[in-house]
């Protein structure tokens, strides 16, 4: 990942290099209705739901070398390399209310991202947050539908329904070191 010095008219305007997917979009569509307040909140969702739920736990489902999806690939110049997935739900007592899956470069977890090795079941976001050398690129926002690979990755731990489901995503970067952080809003967010 790298950044672009454009200077123009006495004008210095930093660009980043890395690539966005053209599905997701910088604000949620109209349809996003009751999921709208989570999905445009900027601070820390792990706070936010602790704030509301008086059970919170974080339920790791995977964390291994996995091909990145299709709609990651930007971050890996269009290849599908191998990368490390780590996917947890985040839940409020025995419900989950957010699948969050974030994908790092292999090469990164000996370098930037080392500390994503040690997590286990702590919250990825509580580690971003509290480095203040961690940035944060804007929010991205779209609707899942029934094909997308995150989707059946999603309700795989959800017992009932079959819902649209809304996503955020966001790129954090560490030492220029990308990782995408992808957060999919689940029924059970609705309650909190």
């Amino acid at each position: 990942m790298g950044f672009i010095v454009l200077r123009a008219l006495n004008t210095i305007r930093i660009v980043s290099t890395v690539k966005r997917d053209r599905y997701w979009r910088r604000r949620p569509a109209a349809g996003a209705g009751r999921y709208h307040g989570w999905l445009i909140d900027r601070g820390s969702l792990t706070d936010r739901i602790r704030g509301r739920c008086g059970a919170f736990s974080v339920r790791l489902v995977f964390q291994g070398p996995r091909r990145a999806t299709r709609d990651e690939r930007f971050l890996f110049g269009g290849r599908a390399r191998q990368t490390l997935v780590r996917e947890v739900y985040l839940c409020c007592g025995d419900v989950p209310v957010v699948f969050a899956h974030s994908v790092a470069r292999r090469g990164d977890l000996r370098r930037a991202w080392r500390a994503l090795n040690r997590l286990g079941t702590r919250p990825l976001g509580a580690a971003l947050f509290a480095d203040p050398r961690v940035r944060r690129q804007p929010l991205r926002f779209r609707e899942l539908r029934a094909r997308d690979e995150l989707t059946a990755l999603a309700l795989a731990g959800v017992r009932g329904q079959r819902p649209a489901l809304w996503a955020r995503r966001s790129l954090f970067t560490l030492r220029n070191s990308p990782i995408l952080v992808t957060e999919i809003f689940l029924p059970g967010i609705l309650a909190l």
